[in-house]
C-alpha cells in the first residue's frame, strides 16, 4: 500500500499477546505480520510483545525481517514487573541508529530509541509505550516521564496504548461516549475512572498531560481528524470484540513533536474483521510527507 516514494509510514499495534493467545498457534501471528506487511512500514511501534524476549528475541527479529528487514529493539521484562513489553523497529535503510535506551518505571518500561535520518543533522526519538492498565496514578507517571523526550527542542514520535482516554471529548465525534453505569466490568470502571470534584469520570490525565496545556505534543490523530479533514482517524482502536466494558473507544494514539505536524498526511485506523481475528486493538497507521520530514530533521540541533 506504500506506492509513493515520498512517504514516511509508520505503524502503532497492540497485538494481543503478541499474537499468542491460548488456542491459537503461529498462524496468529503470521497473519498479523502480513497485515502490517501490506504497507511496507519505515518505522513500527509495538505494544504486548509477550515472550518475544526467548530463545535470543527470536520472535523480535523474526517480525522486523518479515516488515521488510527492520533494525528492532525492545525493553526486556524485569522480574516482578509486566511480562508484555514494548519495542521500536526502523527501516536501517532510511534511519541510522545512535543510541538506545530503556526508561525503567514501576510497570512497564518504555523503549526508546534515537536515529537519525540519513542526510540529517537532528537526531529524532522514537518511543513504544504501554501505560498501566491498572493504576490511573501510574500512568499519570508514565505520561510525565514521555515529556522528557521532547525536552529542550527535541524532535520525537511516540506511539502508544495509554489506556486512557483523549481529553478533547467534544471532537471524538467517532466514538460513542462511555456510559460508565452501563459498564458490567467492575474491575475496568475502577482501573480507567478517577475522582474529580466527587464525581467518577473517564481518566483522560496522560492526554492532558502530553497533548493539552501548551502542547509538548500534538494528537496526530486529532489533528488528521479536524485539521485535515479525516474524521475517520478518530475512530476507535480498542474493546474492539469485547462489551462489557462499554462501546469501544480511541486509546490507542500516535504523537508527535508540533514540529513534526506540518508532515503528517493521514491516519488510518484499521479495524478489519483480520484485524479483529489477530487483537482487540486497531492498528493504527501514519504518513508523513518523507522530503518535509528530512526539511524538519536537517535544522542543527
Amino acid at each position: 500500500m506504500r506506492n509513493d516514494n515520498d512517504e514516511l509510514v509508520v505503524i502503532s499495534w497492540n497485538i494481543e499477546r503478541n499474537g499468542r493467545r491460548r488456542g491459537t498457534g503461529d498462524e496468529t501471528r503470521e497473519r498479523a505480520h502480513r497485515l502490517m506487511a501490506v504497507y511496507e512500514p519505515h518505522i513500527v511501534f509495538r505494544q504486548e510483545l509477550a515472550g518475544a524476549w526467548d530463545n535470543g528475541k527470536h520472535d523480535l527479529y523474526e517480525e522486523a525481517e518479515k516488515l521488510g528487514g527492520l533494525s528492532a529493539f525492545m525493553a526486556t521484562p524485569k522480574d516482578g514487573r509486566s511480562r508484555k513489553p514494548v519495542g521500536v523497529m526502523f527501516d536501517p535503510r532510511l534511519f541510522q541508529m545512535a543510541a538506545h535506551n530503556d526508561h525503567d518505571l514501576p510497570w512497564k518500561q518504555v523503549c526508546h530509541v534515537q536515529v537519525r535520518l540519513r542526510g540529517c543533522a537532528k537526531p529524532l526519538q522514537l518511543a513504544s509505550a504501554h501505560l498501566c492498565h491498572f493504576s490511573p496514578e501510574l500512568r499519570a507517571v508514565e505520561a510525565a516521564r514521555l515529556t522528557d523526550l521532547a525536552d529542550h527542542g527535541r524532535t520525537a514520535l511516540i506511539g502508544m496504548d495509554a489506556n486512557s482516554y483523549p481529553h478533547r471529548v467534544a471532537d471524538e465525534m467517532m466514538t460513542e461516549p462511555l456510559d460508565w453505569e452501563k459498564v458490567e466490568d467492575p474491575v475496568h470502571y475502577q482501573q480507567r475512572t478517577i475522582e474529580r470534584n466527587g464525581v467518577r469520570v473517564p481518566d483522560t490525565r496522560p492526554s492532558e498531560i502530553l497533548t493539552g496545556g501548551k502542547g509538548i505534543y500534538t494528537d496526530l490523530a486529532h489533528h488528521a481528524g479536524t485539521a485535515l479533514n479525516q474524521p475517520t482517524a478518530l475512530k476507535p482502536t480498542a474493546s474492539l470484540r469485547r462489551t462489557d466494558q462499554g462501546p469501544p473507544q480511541r486509546i490507542d494514539v500516535i504523537v508527535g513533536t508540533p514540529d513534526l505536524v506540518p508532515a503528517l498526511r493521514s491516519i488510518e485506523i484499521v479495524d478489519t474483521d483480520e484485524v479483529r481475528s489477530v487483537t482487540d486493538h486497531a492498528m493504527l497507521v501514519a504518513r508523513f510527507g518523507l522530503t518535509e520530514v528530512h526539511r524538519i530533521l536537517s535544522a542543527v540541533p
